[in-house]
C-alpha cells in the first residue's frame, strides 16, 4: 500500500500483510491478515515512528520515498524492539545517514541484541520531549506491554496517540481508518488481539490506562503498529481495554475438550445442554478440530470453564494438553472452572488437566467428573445435572 496522509504532514508509510496467517510462533491465527505500521512526521525535523518486519523493508523505503528522501530523516522512534516492528531498521539505517533511534534503555539493549550495529540513540523515559519544530513528542514508557522495552509516543498537537502493540488488531485492510470498515469486524479482531497477546498482562495494562487517564491527555486518534487507525472514536478501543484488563466477564461457560473414540465427546454435548437448560451461553469446542485463537478469544469474557480429556496412558490427550499449556501462560483470574473425561482400565486424565492449572488463580470448588468406557444413559443424565449446577454456581 503507498504512503497515506492521516493527518497534515503527518503519513501512514507501513505495509499490509494481506497473506499472514500464523503469528507468534504459529500460537495467534491471523485469519484477516495484518499490517506493519509505521508513521512519518514531516516538521523542522523529521520522525519516521516505528519501522516495518523485515521482509516487507523494501516496501516501506518505497513508501517514505513517495513522501521524502530517506537521507532528511532525523529520528527514529522505536516504540519496541519485536522483529515485526524494528526489523525493518538495518534496511532504512544505511539511508539516513544523520538518523537517530529513541527508545528507552530496555529498547537500546534489545536493538544491539537482535542486531548488534553500533547505530546512535537517544535513550528516553515517561515525560521526556523531543522537540521538532511545530510538533513536539512526548513520551511514556509502557514496560510489559507487552514487552520490557515498550514505550507509547504521543504528539500533543495533534493529540495523537502511537502505542505500538496496544490498541491493535491484526487485520489486513485497504482501508486504514476505523470509520471505514466493518465495525464488528474491527471489533472482533481487537478482542482476539487482546486475548491472544495481552491477556497475561491484564494487571500491568489495567494500571497502565489508569496511568494515562491521570495524565488527562487529549486523544482524538489511536495509530497502533498493526491494523486499523481508531479516528473517529478512540475512546471505544479505550475502554474495551479498561474492560478487559478488569477481568469484566458475562454469563457463559466456553468447553474445550478432546475425545478419542466419542465418548468424553458425548460428555462434553450433554454437559453443554445442562448448561443451556440454565438460560447460560456456552461454547462448544473439540480442541482437535478448532482454532485455538478463536477458543482463546471466547474465553477472554467467559465466567466458566469446562476442560474434557479421554485417558491415554493415565494422562491427557496431547492436543488438550498443548491448549491447557496456553491457557496456564493466560493466567486467568476469578474463573470457575472444571474438568470431565472418560477413561478405560484406568483413570488420569482428570487429575492431570487440574493438576496442569492448580498455579492459575480459579475457583475448583467443582469437582470434576469421570466415567468409565462409553458412559450409558444414567451416566449421561448425570452429564446434564453436572453442567446444570456448574452454570447454577455461575450464578
Amino acid at each position: 500500500m503507498a504512503a497515506i496522509k492521516i493527518l497534515p504532514n503527518i503519513y501512514s508509510v507501513g505495509v499490509v500483510d494481506w497473506n499472514v496467517r500464523n503469528f507468534h510462533g504459529h500460537t495467534y491465527t491471523t485469519k484477516r491478515g495484518s499490517s506493519y505500521n509505521a508513521y512519518l512526521i514531516i516538521d523542522e525535523k523529521i520522525a519516521l515512528i516505528d519501522t516495518v518486519y523485515t521482509p516487507f523493508s523494501e516496501e516501506l523505503i518505497n513508501n517514505i520515498r513517495e513522501v521524502i528522501p530517506l537521507e532528511k530523516i532525523d529520528y527514529i522512534i522505536a516504540n519496541h524492539v519485536e522483529v515485526d516492528h524494528s526489523g525493518a531498521l538495518p534496511a532504512v539505517m544505511p539511508h539516513c545517514p544523520k538518523a537517530k533511534i529513541v527508545g528507552t534503555l530496555k529498547c537500546k539493549e534489545g536493538l544491539y541484541r537482535h542486531y548488534y550495529k553500533d547505530w546512535s540513540f537517544q535513550a528516553v523515559k515517561t515525560g521526556d520531549k523531543l522537540e521538532l519544530g511545530r510538533r513536539a513528542l512526548n513520551f511514556i514508557e509502557t514496560p510489559m506491554v507487552h514487552w520490557p522495552d515498550s514505550m507509547f509516543t504521543y504528539c500533543p498537537q495533534d493529540s495523537l496517540l502511537m502505542p505500538n502493540d496496544a490498541f491493535g488488531q491484526h487485520f489486513a485492510s485497504s482501508e486504514r481508518f476505523d470509520d471505514q470498515v466493518d465495525q464488528c469486524a474491527l471489533m472482533e479482531e481487537a478482542e482476539s488481539y487482546y486475548a491472544n497477546i495481552l491477556w497475561p498482562l491484564n494487571f500491568v495494562i489495567a494500571r497502565k490506562i489508569q496511568e494515562i487517564q491521570k495524565l488527562n491527555i487529549p486523544i482524538k486518534i489511536i495509530a497502533p503498529s498493526h491494523g486499523i487507525i481508531w479516528r473517529k472514536d478512540p475512546e471505544r478501543i479505550i475502554n474495551a481495554y479498561a474492560s478487559w484488563s478488569g477481568g469484566q466477564v458475562k454469563n457463559k461457560v466456553v468447553i474445550v475438550y478432546e475425545t478419542m473414540w466419542g465418548a468424553t465427546d458425548k460428555m462434553a454435548k450433554q454437559i453443554a445442554q445442562g448448561i443451556v437448560n440454565q438460560g447460560t451461553e456456552v461454547k462448544l469446542y473439540n480442541i482437535a478440530e478448532s482454532d485455538r485463537t478463536e477458543v482463546i478469544t471466547q474465553m477472554l469474557s467467559a465466567k466458566g470453564f469446562l476442560f474434557g480429556s479421554s485417558t491415554h496412558d493415565n494422562d491427557m490427550l496431547p492436543n488438550i494438553a498443548a491448549f491447557l499449556e496456553i491457557v496456564k501462560g493466560l493466567k486467568p483470574k476469578n474463573r470457575l472452572v472444571s474438568f470431565f473425561g472418560s477413561y478405560g482400565w484406568a483413570g488420569g486424565a482428570v487429575s492431570e488437566m487440574q493438576e496442569m492449572l492448580k498455579s492459575s488463580d480459579a475457583d475448583f470448588t467443582i469437582p470434576g467428573i469421570s466415567f468409565k468406557y462409553n458412559p450409558d444413559q444414567a451416566e449421561l443424565k448425570s452429564c446434564v445435572e453436572f453442567g446444570s449446577k456448574f452454570a447454577q454456581s455461575l450464578k
